[in-house]
């Protein structure tokens, strides 16, 4: 008796009948035997490989279905041993040093080691086993995961960079990092205006340090366990969080923000972040969770989100007994009508076709998680140029179209794309508005409404997120069209804007008004900011 399953069974026979299109079997079948044999790449412990197993995480038919769809992103029929098989993160300068050794030993010279330890000083370098070994060595200056979790040249402008090269000994190099990282904005968008308060049952006013709620129905929570990553994003727009500014956000008491959530019954989402919110325990979120279910005067909060890249970076803390404790209490969630939003940051295909990521988030979804993902366009990543420097719409925009179909085949929801945040090293990620707009309108028009993305692509500044809509004739002038998908007054997002056309302008809040001198929510916005810098003020002169 055959012991393959029925999906293995017509892909099989179907390329040896008469009928059958002339494919190269290895596009259409990942059998078994080779299923077996990626796992083993992996070196998957015997209680990983048990759970796969026991759970059907990796059922044959779908490994084949996606890899015939897309072998040019897969990497579930690749059998090259990995170069990193040790250690899980590779952290810091030296953990940055260690994984240049590994890859000189292997006859790989990445180059420009000084400017790239530059980077590292002034920002972070975390990288996992996973994601290390994900990056195509033999290709690996246009691989999308080494420009996201390596530092690249080019990155921190050249008279800086040469000053600290230039630098007589490591302590004045890290002189050079500590002075260039006070000129970094990791708060773009006004993010300290977004700390929440209340005047307590004692007439005492109190800050939510660890929180931002910006729009009514979401509040962000930085709790103390998440202010770590799996990985560092070289764009990433938190580098407060991650390298331990004083001005971070870290929310300690619980209590606080439930205390905070009675008074505010518009709230019915938390999203909690970091860092990254994957790194909360079990213990903790439950603390979280819970009275969000026992708790009638917190009825109101209906979804807890959280933001986390775990899947990207490290699948495999998914796939253990040990976070069985935390599958329970997501079970406990959706018996209790409360939703598990896993806001995961997927940007290339790559990301998703692996065994350990496959097998993850089928193990989410069994449990009632409903995984979502929202990511940026930016540029080296996401986003490419052609041999002339300009951005090459067409492949670009298929990177997205090939991704956003990807999730729809694991009923992973496209929530959102954006533009690079004017914040850490924006010009080296960023592209002209106009030509990020032309590839959303490709990506949009080309897949069908169930896979698009659930909003226009936006960029957030203080004002809230504005979206492109696209572009429009007035009198004969070229426009923006843009609209509010989050504001500061939602009121706001009732009303169509329109921009000047710009061919090279990369900051929403730099377009000018079409036909005025001002947009319209300026003056407003200005006087919400004053009133909360002053109540920021006055919580700081009452410290």
């Amino acid at each position: 008796m055959s012991t393959q399953s029925p999906a293995e069974q017509i892909l099989l026979t179907s390329s040896s009948a008469p009928s059958a299109p002339s494919v190269p079997a290895k596009h259409l079948v990942v059998n078994r035997d080779a299923r077996n044999r990626t796992m083993a790449r992996y070196g998957y412990s015997d209680e990983t490989t048990k759970i796969i197993d026991n759970e059907n995480l990796l059922p044959t038919g779908l490994l084949s279905r996606i890899h015939a769809s897309y072998p040019q992103h897969s990497g579930l029929l690749e059998y090259r041993e990995f170069l990193f098989t040790d250690k899980e993160h590779y952290s810091g300068l030296s953990g940055f040093r260690e994984v240049c050794a590994i890859l000189n030993k292997n006859g790989i010279d990445i180059g420009h080691i000084d400017e790239r330890e530059f980077f590292v000083e002034v920002y972070r370098f975390l990288a996992t086993r996973h994601s290390l070994n994900s990056i195509n060595w033999d290709d690996y200056p246009t691989d999308s995961v080494f420009q996201l979790v390596f530092p690249q040249p080019g990155m921190i402008n050249p008279q800086t960079t040469q000053a600290y090269i230039d630098a007589k000994n490591a302590k004045a190099r890290t002189q050079v990092a500590i002075e260039y990282m006070e000129k970094t904005n990791p708060h773009d968008g006004n993010q300290q205006l977004n700390k929440p308060w209340f005047v307590n049952d004692e007439g005492v006013l109190e800050f939510l340090d660890g929180s931002q709620h910006k729009y009514p129905q979401c509040q962000l929570v930085f709790d103390k366990t998440t202010q770590n990553c799996f990985s560092f994003c070289t764009y990433c727009f938190r580098h407060a969080q991650v390298r331990g500014d004083e001005d971070m956000f870290i929310q300690k008491d619980i209590a606080q923000l439930h205390e905070y959530l009675r008074r505010h019954k518009e709230v019915t989402d938390i999203l909690i972040t970091g860092g990254d919110g994957g790194y909360m325990p079990m213990s903790r979120l439950k603390q979280y969770v819970m009275p969000l279910i026992e708790d009638p005067s917190l009825l109101h909060v209906k979804n807890v989100r959280l933001a986390t890249r775990a899947l990207t970076f490290q699948p495999e803390i998914v796939l253990t007994e040990k976070y069985e404790p935390m599958l329970e209490l997501f079970d406990t969630m959706r018996d209790n009508g409360v939703q598990l939003a896993w806001m995961a940051h997927f940007s290339t295909p790559r990301e998703l076709l692996n065994p350990s990521t496959l097998a993850a988030i089928r193990r989410l979804q069994n449990h009632g998680v409903n995984i979502r993902s929202q990511s940026p366009m930016m540029n080296h990543i996401s986003l490419f140029m052609d041999d002339k420097g300009s951005v090459d719409v067409e492949r670009s925009s298929q990177s997205w179209i090939d991704l956003s179909n990807i999730l729809g085949m694991l009923c992973i929801g496209f929530h959102s794309m954006y533009c690079a945040r004017p914040t850490g090293e924006h010009h080296y990620y960023t592209a002209p508005l106009a030509d990020m707009s032309k590839i959303f309108n490709r990506i949009y028009r080309s897949l069908a409404s169930i896979n698009r993305p659930s909003r226009h692509i936006s960029m957030t500044i203080s004002a809230g997120k504005l979206a492109i809509l696209g572009t429009t004739i007035v009198n004969g002038e070229k426009c923006f069209a843009l609209q509010f998908t989050e504001a500061r007054n939602m009121e706001w997002m009732d009303r169509v804007i329109l921009a000047k056309y710009d061919e090279k302008e990369n900051k929403i809040d730099c377009l000018t008004p079409y036909d005025t001198d001002k947009f319209f929510f300026e003056d407003e916005l200005k006087e919400i900011e004053t009133q909360l810098a002053d109540a920021l003020q006055q919580r700081l002169v009452g410290a």
